[in-house]
């Protein structure tokens, strides 16, 4: 966890999204894919790389209809400027994209 507070959010741009109908599990493993290292293993979960960090900060389950439920996961995106956000969001939405069919 020492290398968690080697990142400071301060000076970073912060975006929060909301997934939905995804795992936890495959959330996490899209950071790591994309070069961080989990450095925390309960909520909020933290991912750190280099020049960004990700968290996924809670998880809720919600309902459609009686038994139409999903999960909703609020995930947190930092970097250290526009662009680099930008592009970790870009990167990390490619591998959240589902093909319904």
């Amino acid at each position: 966890m020492l290398y968690f507070h080697q990142l400071p959010v301060v000076d970073m741009v912060v975006r929060e999204l909301e997934f939905r109908g995804i795992r936890i599990e495959h959330l996490g493993m899209y950071f790591e894919e994309l070069g961080a290292k989990q450095v925390t293993d309960n909520f909020p979960y933290i991912y750190v790389a280099e020049t960004w960090r990700g968290q996924i900060l809670s998880e809720e389950e919600i309902s459609f209809t009686s038994s139409f439920k999903v999960n909703t996961v609020q995930v947190r995106f930092c970097a250290n400027d526009d662009q680099a956000l930008n592009e970790l969001i870009k990167n990390y939405r490619y591998k959240t994209t589902r093909i319904g069919g």
